[in-house]
């Protein structure tokens, strides 16, 4: 089971690697990158940290990618209503 924790933060890790620098989430999401590096290596190294700690990380990492989420514009519903301008103009 922690293994598949373990995977699952090393995922999430390259996640909030990739946040746009433009993001609020992305300042948030720095601090909990070093906290999950630092439990990746303390496993690595043996020290594996309680599943309540792996789980809180987990829970928030989700929680930052989820709002970093909403802030990417929907491309497609702008398209949409620029077109739809477009139209009412002719």
């Amino acid at each position: 089971m922690a293994d598949a924790r373990l995977e699952l933060l090393r995922l999430l890790t390259s996640r909030l690697e990739r946040l746009s620098v433009d993001s609020i989430w992305a300042r948030r999401a720095s601090g909990l990158r070093g906290s999950l590096v630092k439990a990746l290596e303390n496993a690595d190294s043996g020290n594996s940290p309680a599943t309540e700690h792996l789980d809180m990380l987990i829970d928030r990492s989700f929680e930052i990618l989820r709002n970093a989420a909403r802030e990417i514009p929907d491309v497609e519903a702008q398209w949409r209503k620029y077109k739809a301008q477009g139209d009412e103009r002719r």
